[in-house]
């Protein structure tokens, strides 16, 4: 025990450490919560930054604020390079240390490229609101670069939007950069119709949406295709650089690549010395412990944790919530001296994708919606679960201004050197 007090040291402010830390308020403990960005975010939206249609102060905050009336909670802006399980401390990047009697890894996830990271330069992925903002730019970058070209070859490989990957970001992706294109932007350039932009998205599966049952999957790529998206499915890209992709042997000019076809764990698993999946996932125990230091838990993206069936659970926001609370549970238990196994079950809640402003698929196991009443549900589902009623109706107005109008309000290009 270091101090007093019975020291957990939650390491990432996302879904699962957040919830982890709130549910073990009641708790006679002291938290340390460390983070490498101050702010929480509400990675599910996280698409409509990047496609011009909600605001970063609309999806994310302050993580101090969260948990300013937390009085045992401590939140530290640092990133973690390492964990000495011996000694019982976690290392940060300025050499210094953290002891913790109980550790909760909850450390999120990064892009994979699959070997190819010289991919990243070319094709960014989404997961931070920095990926957001750069991902909007090139967006928002690709019509202004066009207006200004005169190269018919090269406008078209401006106007040429490829995103890889067809899970729900790459859905969400194309569906919404399709919307920007043909609905939103015409009128407003001279010299070119951005309603003439070709989206392209690809997917090395054989359906969109592979969580999903077979008919949504279908309906999904039915309605990417009347947004005029091209789907391309049993392709794998072969090669990616500034001037575009190779599908195959085939290339594709285009100068605005994202890219959403796999995400990789942090490394967590390295910093034990642990046995991880190919994502790097720490595989866990069915109580979510590290196996070998039962002081040591890992949620959320940085775990690889199995269902009695055999299922992986999905690394969703909701799971890692549940795996939060979990925790938080087991450890109130210990601290009464229960130490007894308690393993963790996963309640799955259904999964949700949206295709554009007006149609979505949602699946709830013996309950399925598509259309349009699937993205209303969809949009409460949504905003039921952002932070604080401000948010809520700012969101709520923002999507109903876009619905009725068809103009987004965030199109803002305020980073990086200004269009050749």
């Amino acid at each position: 025990m270091s101090g007093e007090q019975h020291h957990v040291v939650v390491v990432g402010g996302g879904f699962g450490g957040l919830e982890f830390t709130r549910a073990m308020a009641d708790a006679p403990v002291r938290i340390t919560l460390i983070d490498q960005r101050n702010h929480h975010l509400f990675q599910p939206l996280l698409y409509q930054v990047a496609t011009t249609s909600l605001g970063t102060s609309e999806i994310a905050w302050p993580i101090r604020h969260l948990l300013r009336r937390e009085q045992e909670v401590t939140t530290l802006l640092a990133t973690v390079t390492g964990v000495d399980a011996k000694l019982k401390c976690i290392v940060l990047d300025d050499g210094t240390s953290i002891a913790y009697d109980t550790l909760v890894l909850a450390t999120g996830a990064r892009h994979s490229y699959f070997g190819h990271d010289e991919w990243e330069e070319f094709a960014p992925g989404l997961k931070t609101l920095e990926d957001a903002t750069t991902i909007r730019r090139r967006i928002l970058l690709a019509f202004e670069n066009a207006e200004r070209d005169l190269d018919e070859d090269e406008r078209q490989a401006l106007l040429t939007f490829v995103i890889v990957g067809g899970g729900p970001t790459g859905v969400e992706l194309a569906g919404t950069i399709a919307e920007l294109a043909k609905e939103i932007l015409p009128g407003e350039f001279r010299l070119i119709d951005p309603a003439q932009a070709r989206v392209v998205l690809i997917e090395g599966g054989d359906r969109v949406l592979p969580a999903f049952r077979p008919e949504l999957s279908e309906y999904a790529k039915s309605a990417l295709e009347r947004l005029g998206v091209t789907v391309k499915l049993g392709h794998q890209v072969t090669a990616c650089d500034a001037e575009g992709v190779k599908i195959g042997e085939t290339r594709l000019p285009s100068r605005t690549i994202l890219w959403a076809a796999g995400v990789a764990a942090s490394p967590a698993a390295e910093w034990l010395g642990v046995a991880a999946d190919k994502a790097g996932r720490v595989i866990v125990g069915d109580d979510l412990t590290v196996p070998g230091h039962p002081d040591i838990f890992a949620i959320g993206d940085t775990a690889l944790v199995k269902r009695p069936d055999g299922r992986t659970v999905p690394g969703i926001a909701p799971a890692a919530k549940q795996e939060g609370r979990h925790v938080a549970e087991t450890i109130k238990a210990r601290l009464g001296g229960e130490w007894s196994p308690r393993p963790f079950l996963y309640k799955h809640e259904g999964d949700l994708a949206t295709i554009g402003k007006r149609a979505a698929v949602i699946d709830f196991g013996d309950l399925s919606f598509r259309g349009r009443i699937a993205w209303w549900l969809w949009g409460f589902v949504h905003i039921f679960f952002l932070i604080g009623l401000r948010n809520r109706i700012f969101v709520a107005l923002s999507w109903l201004w876009t619905y009725t109008t068809g103009s987004r309000s965030a199109r803002l290009i305020t980073q990086g050197p200004q269009p050749r």
